[in-house]
């Protein structure tokens, strides 16, 4: 199989698809990889690199799609790449197609296979291809939060964890899974104050018995989510319904009884976001004020921090990519149903669910198709 690897197009997005390790083992197993010209290099990886693991370089991003029969990608395709998308095309990619209407209709136009990386889920429930991003955005996102509550940039001017007889910022997390987990595991180290509101009291023990620090959990429900918002000094958003629109559980009433300053991070924005005052931003314009309060919604967190963030998610794509290489598409799947949940979109139909539902369009399970 041909397997194409452009760079990624999307605002400040420096992540690569492929490492240069990733790329020897494809060509190893007998597939041919072709990299657009520094594709890597905001991971810090160089065309030299790919060359030498057996990848070949090629000058513009037209020549990647054009020859493979694969394309690997991190982000969805913008508009500029909706041209490229083409039947008989295998994309592997983050989709995150049921916030995004126009893309989800120019892959079911195009007929390319859309495989979402976020939507690749095993038995247990577990997203094995989202969690690392998902770890990372975590982590970030209390990092993000600490900034923007300095005075310099607008924030009322609190240290997160506070100091000694004064008391510790307050940091109020919506969902509880991976993203929540790590945001509180981080601002807890930090000293702040955390509530993690979830909907599943299972959850909610869990997280008590292995977090330790000032964490207070809260069942979810409007009057704790209001109660628990308008005493915040950042908010983190941080729900998830795979592959399905966000919902939002913080209204815009919510966020006009925070205090001017406050910081709100909603990490679910690439899935419509949990916050209705929420809309996606970019790296290189990343807030706005709604009501005095500061919005941080950058769609792709993990892009800031693209050497670590390439790493992990090549760590847990590259099984899954040689699968479909070695199999092809149809086998793939057969074999492995974690991976065929990922097939957002085939031959024209779309074949995951909450997509169709998030805009009332036909749905067609995939094993009618195959």
């Amino acid at each position: 199989m041909i397997i194409g690897v452009p760079k990624e197009i999307k605002d400040s997005e420096f992540r690569v698809a492929l490492t240069p390790g990733g790329a020897e083992m494809l060509v190893q197993a007998g597939h041919r990889v072709i990299v657009e010209h520094n594709a890597g290099a905001g991971s810090g990886f160089h065309d030299q690199e790919y060359q030498r693991s057996g990848a070949e370089i090629e000058p513009d991003a037209a020549q990647v799609w054009g020859q493979a029969d694969m394309v690997l990608k991190v982000k969805e395709p913008l508009r500029q790449e909706y041209g490229y998308l083409r039947a008989g095309l295998l994309l592997f990619t983050y989709l995150h197609l049921a916030a995004d209407r126009e893309l989800t209709e120019a892959m079911t136009r195009s007929g390319v296979t859309g495989i979402g990386y976020e939507t690749v889920q095993r038995a247990d429930g577990s997203l094995p291809l989202l969690t690392p991003m998902s770890q990372i955005a975590g982590r970030m996102s209390v990092q993000v939060g600490a900034h923007y509550l300095e005075r310099t940039v607008g924030g009322r001017g609190k240290l997160l964890g506070g100091v000694p007889g004064v008391r510790p910022s307050d940091v109020v997390i919506i969902g509880g899974g991976t993203v929540g987990t790590n945001a509180a595991m981080i601002s807890l180290g930090m000293g702040a104050h955390v509530t993690v509101v979830d909907a599943s009291a299972d959850r909610l023990r869990y997280l008590s018995e292995i977090l330790h620090g000032s964490l207070t959990t809260l069942s979810s429900n409007p009057r704790n989510i209001a109660d628990a918002v308008r005493h915040a000094d950042v908010v983190i958003g941080a729900v998830l319904k795979p592959g399905a629109k966000a919902p939002h559980l913080v209204t815009r009433e919510m966020v006009e009884t925070m205090k001017p300053g406050s910081v709100v991070i909603d990490v679910a924005v690439d899935q419509g976001g949990c916050v209705e005052t929420s809309h996606p931003t970019t790296h290189s314009d990343p807030v706005y004020l709604v009501n005095g309060v500061i919005h941080y919604c950058v769609a792709n967190m993990p892009g800031a921090v693209p050497r670590t963030a390439t790493y992990a998610l090549s760590n847990v794509t590259l099984p899954y990519a040689l699968r479909l290489a070695d199999l092809g598409l149809v086998k793939a799947v057969k074999v492995d149903p974690a991976l065929a949940l990922g097939v957002n979109t085939y031959g024209g139909h779309i074949t995951y669910q909450a997509v169709a539902e998030s805009f009332g369009l036909e749905y067609a399970p995939l094993n009618m198709l195959i």
